[in-house]
């Protein structure tokens, strides 16, 4: 089913015109899934489909006709990782087979605002089972219920992160858009390896209530599109204060009502913008990219300052691993006392469910960092607070908030990624040691976005923008002015490897 790349923008004009209905964009993504993502090139970047999405969507339509439109997400089809809850007939499992049958009592808080806003909830995004956080050397998008998800470049090479479908299906247009969730690197890294755009937001900026987190210092979900400006639409939706996040009461007073306000082609023009150079590898196809991208940054105006330094942390470093490991026990056990309908309902059940169905959910890799994890204690200990505490150092004080101070900058730039996307490998794992920026943002809980750059041999390359807290509009200003006069991003090709016809 062949579908136009529409924006958000140039659909609701296509909706206003009648050229376009939700329920026949609805149903034509619906044959696109099952044509290309769970057939022909099998992506397996969507784990379900809404067996209701089509009486939602003509519900959306009937709406429109009889009292007008909600607003630029009304009749919009989203897809949702499966890490979130939608209080509806399809189940959330972190790709866990020791989830099925988890149908969630309630709406995250995302999900109620995006159907608030009129959104086409179209289905769930396959993941890296429980977050990429099961085993020390997992590979990237594969999970025991929905199995690996698929590079749309080049189907053979890794989608990256742990909100991969997501990414893989907005690039591969299954979606209008998605929502992923990140501890370090879920969010951004899936869309640079995509060539698609995400957000990290601000911890605050998006209430986590309803969705299966790591660490809570560093947890949030955001939103991945094809273009700046449709990102821009979907996070004014998603935020907000939510009680059941108290995380979000940060956030008053330091939003934006509308963050397309900052759709700005001009916005680099007198930025500063310093280049984390510790955060590249030694990979001259990615150099060439970013060296390009900031020579680009430069004609449209903004002012470099080569080399800063943001952090020293390195990613999913012992220290970053030791809280992952609290925080991790925390939350699963939360969230499983939570939801009556799993069929585990703590850590203890969970571990020894893996074990018992090993054949099924351990093919690849085993559950050594859920079996570290229990061995910690709670979140008032000692050494917890002490890991969390020179962590917000290391992020912070002596990381980007000094960096910023230092060379008075608006923002920090880097390759998202340090290499282009390497080769699916779920026996060893993925290569993880390869540069990028995710963790110095991640760490202090600041805001990141990452934005299509260019390729290397047909493998998408994204650049980074991140800065202080609350500073989303910002970003999305530089991302947008980038994005507008390069215009680099193309769609997928589903090639099966490098060097089969992809450059």
């Amino acid at each position: 089913m062949e579908i136009p790349e529409y924006t958000i923008a140039t659909l609701q004009t296509a909706f206003e015109r009648g050229e376009q209905t939700a329920a026949g964009l609805t149903q034509g993504f619906l044959e696109r899934i099952s044509a290309i993502d769970s057939a022909g090139p099998t992506l397996a970047s969507v784990i379900e489909v809404n067996p209701d999405a089509m009486a939602i969507a003509k519900g959306l339509d009937r709406e429109r006709r009889e009292q007008g439109s909600r607003g630029p997400l009304h009749g919009v089809p989203i897809l949702v990782k499966d890490s979130i809850d939608t209080g509806d007939k399809m189940m959330t499992t972190a790709g866990s087979l020791a989830l099925e049958g988890n149908l969630a009592p309630r709406d995250a808080f995302v999900v109620e605002q995006l159907r608030k806003a009129g959104a086409v909830i179209l289905g769930k995004t396959n993941m890296s089972e429980w977050g990429y956080m099961r085993s020390t050397r997992a590979s990237s998008g594969w999970s025991s219920r929905g199995g690996q998800v698929r590079n749309p470049y080049v189907l053979d090479r890794s989608p990256l992160g742990s909100s991969s479908g997501s990414a893989v299906a907005v690039a591969a247009n299954l979606c209008m858009a998605a929502i992923g969730a990140e501890v370090d690197g879920s969010i951004v890294r899936p869309a640079s390896s995509n060539s698609i755009v995400g957000l990290k937001p601000t911890v605050g900026l998006v209430s986590r209530a309803g969705v299966i987190g790591v660490a809570a210092p560093q947890d949030t979900a955001g939103p991945m599109t094809r273009c700046v400006a449709d990102l821009a639409t979907v996070l004014t939706v998603l935020t907000g204060v939510d009680a059941r996040d108290p995380a979000t009461q940060e956030s008053v007073g330091k939003t934006s009502r509308d963050y397309r306000a900052f759709l700005n082609p001009s916005a680099l023009k007198g930025a500063r913008l310093g280049v984390a150079r510790e955060c590249f590898w030694p990979h001259e196809g990615t150099e060439a990219v970013i060296q390009e991208a900031i020579g680009r940054l430069k004609a449209l105006g903004a002012e470099i300052v080569d080399p800063v330094r943001a952090s020293e942390l390195p990613f999913f470093g012992d220290l970053e691993l030791e809280l992952f490991r609290y925080g991790l026990k925390a939350s699963l056990n939360a969230y499983l006392a939570d939801h009556p309908r799993a069929k585990v309902r703590t850590r203890e059940e969970l571990i020894q469910f893996n074990a018992d169905h090993a054949a099924q959910v351990m093919p690849y890799f085993k559950q050594e960092f859920f079996e570290s994890a229990q061995t910690k204690g709670d979140l008032t200990s000692e050494s917890y607070l002490k890991v969390k505490a020179e962590l917000c150092r290391l992020g912070r004080t002596d990381g980007i908030d000094k960096a910023l101070n230092q060379h008075r900058l608006d923002a920090i730039i880097a390759p998202t990624e340090g290499t282009p996307p390497f080769v699916i490998d779920p026996i060893v794992g993925d290569n993880l040691r390869s540069g990028g920026c995710s963790t110095p943002p991640a760490v202090a809980g600041y805001p990141h976005i990452s934005v299509p750059a260019g390729y290397v041999h047909g493998l998408p390359v994204g650049l980074s923008f991140f800065s202080g807290p609350y500073q989303e509009g910002k970003l999305i200003g530089y991302a947008y002015a980038f994005e507008q006069a390069t215009r680099v991003r193309r769609p997928p090709a589903f090639v099966p490897t490098i060097g089969a016809n992809n450059g």
